[in-house]
Parts: structure tokens; sequence; C-alpha cells
């Protein structure tokens, strides 16, 4: 197997978006070599922790309603290629991510990150729930057979708070700094969206690699 970490927010449109396609060219080669790990980037990391009104948000971030209209044209176009339904209309608040890079964090020491991350975007941009809540978090936890009770009782301590930052931080320091970020056996950073070509140009690149190895014994 070989390692695709990828370093990501789960608010962060492109994301989700490079994951489908990322989907796309796995659905084509079921037999792929990938273990996928995730990893956390807060794309706002001073955001406040109970978050903030998004349209505020967005009207500061880009000077405006007109100019976040524009910066989002093309996530929503790109994202209906791909085949995602985002109802960004459904989004009214921007949230702190800290907890549910915890809870992503959790799901992967019980196997179910991937399951996670995708419940985290599906939840934020097609239904419009605040994956800052921890109502919102036991409640996704709850979904994917999780202790829901356990996972309240985390969400309310700082557990894992530190080693999230911590991480992050890494991943500023090794050069990351916009999301999502591929890397792929720990040694090629893939940045980006990118299309499913490219993907699979990847994983057969890979496969003849691990082909041409000499065998044990």
């Amino acid at each position: 197997m070989v390692k695709l970490d990828i370093v990501s927010d789960p608010i962060c449109p492109w994301c989700y978006i490079g994951k489908a396609l990322l989907d796309a060219a796995l659905k084509e080669r079921p037999d792929h070599p990938f273990t996928i790990e995730w990893h956390p980037f807060q794309l706002n990391p001073d955001m406040p922790r109970e978050g903030m009104d998004r349209r505020a948000y967005l009207e500061q971030k880009f000077g405006g309603k007109d100019g976040a209209v524009k910066a989002y044209m093309p996530v929503a176009e790109k994202a209906a290629e791909a085949g995602l339904n985002i109802d960004f209309e459904a989004i009214t608040r921007t949230p702190n991510t800290l907890d549910a890079h915890r809870l992503l964090h959790w799901a992967g020491i019980e196997d179910r990150q991937t399951p996670m991350a995708m419940a985290l975007f599906r939840a934020y941009f097609e239904q419009g729930r605040d994956i800052g809540d921890h109502e919102v978090l036991a409640d996704l936890a709850d979904e994917l057979e999780m202790d829901a009770a356990v996972v309240s009782r985390l969400l309310a301590s700082d557990a894992d708070e530190d080693a999230i930052r911590k991480r992050d931080a890494q991943f500023r320091e090794m050069g990351v700094s916009s999301v999502p970020t591929f890397i792929v056996a720990g040694q090629h950073a893939v940045p980006g969206a990118q299309p499913p070509e490219l993907w699979l140009q990847v994983i057969d690149d890979i496969t003849a690699q691990l082909a041409a190895q000499p065998g044990e014994g």
C-alpha cells in the first residue's frame, strides 16, 4: 500500500471537490494502492470558537456581496462538474473547525476517518449544518456508529486541541499554504483539486513501479 495524506479543512469547498475528483479516479481503479489519512489545516485559525455569520464573513473577506459572489462562481461551477450538490444558500454560519478536526482525528482511531470527512463535507456544503456546533458533531459521530456520548464529553474538554494545532503548524512549516494538498508516499505534493485523469496517471505510474520491484525470497 502507498500512503496518500490529504491535508484539508472541512469548510474548504475545493477540498470537497478535490476528493470527489480523486474518488472518480479511484472508482476506475478499484485495485488502487492508496491508503488514505486526513490531516488538519484551518483556513481560519483565528475564527472565534462560536464561528460567525457567513454573509458578514464573506463580505468582509471579499469586500462586499459582489466580491463574494464573484469568488464563489467558479467554485459552484466546478462542484457541479464534479457531481456535487453544494447549497451555498443553506450555509448561514462559518464555523471554527478545530472541533471538526478533533472529531476527524477520533474517527481515524476507529478507522472511520474518510467516512467522517465526507459526512462533514455533506453536512456543511449540502445541508447547511453548523459543523462547529457540538450537537451537530455528536450527531455525525452517531450516524457513523461512534459513541456520541463519548464524543460529546471529549468535545466539552480540550482533548487533542494542542495536537491538532501542532499538526496544522507542521504542515505550514513544510510549505503547505493552501488546501487541499495531497501528499503521495510522503514525498510528492499534489496541490489543489486535480482532474481524475491526473490521478489515474499517478495510480498507473505507482502500480507499474510496484510491479517492477523484485519480490522477496
